[in-house]
């Protein structure tokens, strides 16, 4: 039977009940119904296992998963999965659709070990999977790493990462990097747990207008020679927003207060203390007065939480070089920590 993920959208049934195909649909029915198979369809795949009934175990390592590709559009699980579970057993099958509910023509298949997918292409390879219908079956790049140019030079880790982590799953790290090849602006490196983690977030952030400072994100898959050229240089420090909203070049990395680091530090110790995952800090520039104060939106997400804790506060900044979000981020950083000991937070 098919069983929708609850934290994505559903299949909506009318794709099922198109005419399109739907004698091979009703197959598909039928043998899911008689092998008691969960399909569920996340963002234009479906996905089977990952992991399956009765896995014991984490997931399988690199190497372990194969790229399927010329299939026919009308062919479906009920005959793939089968076809793959004959050379070894299956972690995950992850078919690619269309909205009018025919295949994308290719597919991935993970194994259990390496052994069985480098047995998935020597036998599947050049397979008829009907007659004059060959398909490809080759060893997966999985690769996990986006790159995203055009970044606003004013954009921080925190808030990119605040972002990202809204809308995509998996992310490991995020970096900030001179774009190298757009003036005043950023290229930001994703590292995400996966291929399927990264290519899940790469067509959310693509098709789905997913903007920053009201821009769309531009997305690609990270280059070698990219890559190569940024491991050369240094990670590109947080900058940050001052007033009247213009960008300043870099800031030189200058020590921070001991204010600072214990604020921060101390929350970043207590949840981890109290299994609560890496709190995430956005600050965001909201105006200064005449006399020096600037008010900051403020959020920190906490994973351990439903919600995040916002809100407004004013800082002052006395030192030169010492960055206003910094001062808003120990501000906040205290109020969590003081909520958190008051129980408010629990």
């Amino acid at each position: 039977m098919f069983h929708p993920d609850e934290r994505q959208r559903h299949l909506p049934s009318q794709m099922w009940t198109n005419s399109i195909n739907q004698a091979n649909k009703m197959a598909l029915r039928a043998w899911a119904k008689e092998t008691g198979i969960n399909l569920v369809q996340v963002n234009g795949q479906r996905r089977y296992g990952g992991p399956p009934p009765g896995w014991v175990g984490g997931p399988p390592p690199a190497g372990t998963e194969v790229f399927i590709g010329k299939l026919p559009q009308d062919v479906y699980e009920n005959a793939l999965i089968p076809l793959f579970q004959s050379v070894g057993k299956l972690y995950e099958f992850r078919l690619m659709m269309t909205f009018s509910g025919l295949n994308r023509g290719f597919a991935y298949a993970k194994y259990g070990n390496q052994r069985d997918a480098k047995e998935a292409i020597t036998a599947l390879h050049n397979f008829e999977v009907r007659e004059g219908c060959a398909i490809v079956v080759c060893r997966s790049t999985e690769k996990c790493e986006l790159s995203v140019d055009g970044l606003a030079a004013s954009v921080s880790r925190q808030e990119l990462e605040a972002v990202l982590r809204r809308v995509t799953e998996g992310v490991l790290s995020v970096t900030l990097h001179v774009s190298p090849c757009q003036k005043q602006a950023q290229l930001a490196v994703l590292k995400y747990s996966s291929h399927q983690a990264a290519a899940m977030a790469k067509k959310t952030l693509t098709e789905g207008n997913v903007k920053l400072r009201g821009v769309q994100m531009r997305v690609n898959w990270l280059k070698p020679d990219l890559k190569q050229k940024l491991q050369s240089c240094k990670e590109k420090p947080p900058s940050s927003l001052v007033r009247g909203g213009k960008c300043p070049e870099v800031p030189k990395p200058v020590p921070l207060s001991p204010v600072l680091c214990n604020a921060v530090e101390r929350l970043h110790a207590v949840c981890r203390r109290q299994h609560l995952g890496t709190p995430l800090f956005l600050t965001k520039f909201v105006q200064a007065n005449p006399k020096g104060w600037q008010r900051f939106w403020c959020q920190v997400v906490i994973p351990g939480f439903p919600v995040p804790f916002s809100g407004f506060t004013w800082v002052r900044q006395d030192r030169p070089g010492r960055s206003g979000h910094e001062e808003a981020k120990v501000a906040v950083a205290l109020h969590v920590l003081r909520a958190l000991a008051a129980g408010q937070l629990t």
